[in-house]
């Protein structure tokens, strides 16, 4: 059933991935009870005199955790953590179901939002943050989509091949994730989801459709280096990503109703799809018209929604907390703790 195995410690304990592949039938047994898999883990253990003293088993095909579980029903008593209890189903676009614990899915998260220089306080706002994300998620669906509007989730594989200090991040990521255990936001009896951006044009916004997003002074985002983004663009460039025929002698200017449009000649655009086609960090965007080539300016980088990356870090510095900072940006909201 399985062809080799691994031991791993993920900073809190030590962790036994045992492998196997779709390529051979026998991984039709993933379809087997989780006892039956549990009898089978347990044997594999035994006959190949696996010296593993820890409790927790990831079943890994073709290099995919797809389900998590334990040797014994019962914890450890020392581990009453609720990141390494609950458990989340994420689902892949190749509709195939993984479930892994919180605490590997807040890594995964972390480590495809993490910047240089981000401030340990920032960190622990953005995991309560996706404590609430992932505990609404499965609460209403009873699973996590691999790819959302908010993150996308990739394998620590993918992270320990593309970050040269993984194995540091892991442990500072794993004391981050321990202190703000189970802690997540809240709005009106329901969890926030995690509205994030990494800077601004010195101002959040706020959405009618999410009444827990407000409007909020972010100074701080002035001074970002992510403030001022600059990308050119040839008329035949963007003839060909727009599939319209401009020049220089064209009209284009930014139209400012409420659901603010482009105009490119005799074609209009919404500010999203300029934004996504150009691949522009934001939507606060400036044209300026050149004899051969358009300039769009940009400032900020994200939909300036929720929690700013930037002006976090400018709050931190000041020896604010984490809660400090969810509440100046969320001020509607209130913390709250699941418990196991």
């Amino acid at each position: 059933m399985f062809y080799k195995y691994e031991i791993k410690n993920n900073g809190i304990e030590d962790i036994l991935y045992l492998h196997m592949s779709m390529k051979y039938d026998f991984s039709n047994e993933l379809t087997l009870e989780d006892n039956i898999i549990n009898a089978s883990s347990q044997k594999f253990i035994k006959t190949n005199n696996i010296k593993f003293k820890g409790n927790k088993i990831c079943i890994v095909v073709d290099g995919k955790i797809i389900k998590c579980m334990f040797l014994n029903k019962e914890q450890p008593k020392s581990n009453k953590l609720l990141v390494d209890n609950y458990m989340v189903n994420i689902y892949i676009n190749d509709k195939v179901l993984y479930e892994i614990s919180l605490r590997e899915y807040l890594i995964s998260v972390m480590l495809e939002k993490f910047i240089d220089n981000i401030h340990e306080e920032t960190l622990k706002a953005i995991v309560v943050l996706y404590n609430s994300f992932a505990f609404k998620m499965m609460d209403d669906n009873n699973c996590i989509l691999g790819n959302n509007r908010f993150v996308k989730y990739r394998t620590n594989e993918y992270y320990k091949e593309n970050f040269k200090d993984f194995d540091k991040l892991l442990d500072k990521f794993n004391k981050i994730i321990n202190e703000v255990d189970g802690v997540y936001l809240s709005y009106k009896n329901d969890y926030v989801l995690p509205f994030i951006h990494y800077s601004n044009n010195g101002n959040t916004h706020s959405n009618k459709n999410y009444p827990y997003l407000s409007s909020v002074r972010s100074l701080w985002d002035l001074a970002s280096p992510h403030y001022i983004e600059i990308k050119d663009y040839t008329y035949n460039d963007i003839n060909k990503i727009f599939n319209i025929d401009i020049n220089h002698d064209c009209e284009f200017k930014v139209i400012n109703d409420n659901y603010k449009k482009i105009k490119l000649g005799d074609n209009i655009f919404s500010i999203q799809e300029i934004k996504k086609m150009l691949n522009l960090k934001s939507s606060d965007i400036y044209i300026i018209v050149n004899n051969n080539y358009l300039r769009f300016i940009t400032k900020g980088w994200g939909d300036a929604y929720g929690l700013s990356i930037f002006g976090a870090n400018e709050i931190a510095k000041n020896d604010c907390k984490y809660h400090n900072i969810l509440k100046y940006y969320f001020p509607k909201t209130t913390l709250l703790k699941k418990e196991l």
